[in-house]
């Protein structure tokens, strides 16, 4: 087992990775410290995991109930959201109650979601399931849903008490949900780790045929450094907006689309091509580590094409992000690999320009 720590002073919390944590009961009963838990899981993972989970929990002494949402991003909505309530009201469950998320990012930003508003708070343990939740979204406290216009645009700052990534549930991940993954893996490299970046060129062919060792690597050092960060920006004023990279033109990709047509990742790997792209019009980033930003993102198995939106829509779209500061639209760009910069005064012609350069012929 590997163990990190995002360090927050009184509220710092350990990340357990490897194969088999989901069965700790010891993790879980020094992170729980309330008589009842409410787990939320979907209908996708709760008949792979949900009873591996209840078992540990007994083996813990914990009580338990449980709530099961629609899998997807196109059920990350209030109405959702409130059959979270609903199951919390009805089983007359109080602040003395911690929420457990099972599941890949969706269950995991609406449980958050849900603990940091019932009741004015409760806490929260994070266990992700998918590739991109374990790397990302289970670690550093973002929750929230979604809005017609805009991704995670509802939210709150909500840090878990534990985050347990077993390796071995990515076994039963479909391929397409792995590869999504990856985008968020790569942005570690890209944004701040170049020796990162190295490594994933090498072993990129591991990681798309699961081998575990590759595996445990990659979301240790995703963890590290997404821990670092966090740590250092809790609430994203700063540095923590790097770990933004792609994200603005992949949500609009999300939003433009219908979300749960593209995944999350998938949306964030075109993302982040139309980022270096617009990073090497402007002169910051080498042809060369242009391209080898697209090669690695392209042997993930990920899109570096986005939808023909147009240029115009994806605009409109951007103009809703969360990084949109004082009417300024404010992007992640790159200097080079491993080197990530936040600019709010790129032209909007060239921003279209990029855009329409990383987007499916007519």
């Amino acid at each position: 087992m590997r163990k990190l720590t995002v360090a927050l002073a009184e509220r710092s919390y350990p990340i357990l990775i490897g194969q088999g944590v989901l069965d700790d009961a010891g993790a879980i009963a020094a992170a729980v410290k309330t008589p009842r838990v409410a787990i939320v899981t979907n209908d996708v993972v709760a008949p792979l995991y949900l009873a591996r989970l209840i078992a540990t929990l007994e083996r813990a002494g914990i009580a338990h109930a449980h709530v099961v949402l629609p899998d997807g991003e196109a059920h990350k909505d209030w109405q959702t959201l409130n059959t979270i309530f609903d199951a919390l009201l009805a089983g007359h469950f109080d602040r003395s109650t911690t929420l457990v998320a099972l599941g890949g990012g969706v269950v995991g930003d609406m449980a958050g979601f849900a603990a940091a508003t019932y009741q004015r708070g409760i806490p929260f343990i994070q266990i992700p399931t998918t590739l991109l939740s374990q790397v990302d979204s289970s670690v550093g406290g973002k929750t929230a849903i979604n809005h017609p216009l805009g991704k995670n645009m509802i939210g709150a700052f909500h840090q878990p008490r534990l985050v347990l990534a077993d390796t071995g549930v990515l076994d039963t991940l479909p391929e397409r949900e792995l590869k999504a993954g990856l985008a968020e893996v790569i942005k570690y490299g890209l944004i701040r780790d170049p020796a990162f970046f190295d490594w994933l060129e090498a072993n990129i062919d591991a990681l798309l045929a699961r081998d575990p060792a590759a595996l445990a690597e990659a979301i240790e050092r995703s963890c590290a450094n997404k821990a670092q960060i966090v740590s250092e920006d809790e609430t994203e004023r700063g540095v923590r907006a790097l770990l933004n990279l792609g994200h603005t033109f992949g949500h609009a990709i999300e939003a433009g689309m219908g979300f749960g047509v593209w995944l999350h990742g998938e949306a964030v790997g075109a993302g982040m091509v139309m980022a270096a792209r617009l990073s090497m019009q402007q002169g910051w980033l080498d042809v060369r580590q242009y391209e080898r930003a697209v090669a690695l993102i392209a042997r993930a198995g990920l899109p570096v094409l986005g939808p023909r939106l147009g240029a115009q829509r994806y605009l409109e779209l951007m103009a809703h992000d969360k990084k949109v500061d004082a009417g300024r639209l404010r992007l992640v760009l790159l200097r080079d690999i491993g080197d990530a910069e936040i600019f709010a005064d790129v032209p909007t012609a060239d921003i279209a320009a990029a855009i329409d350069a990383c987007c499916e012929p007519a």
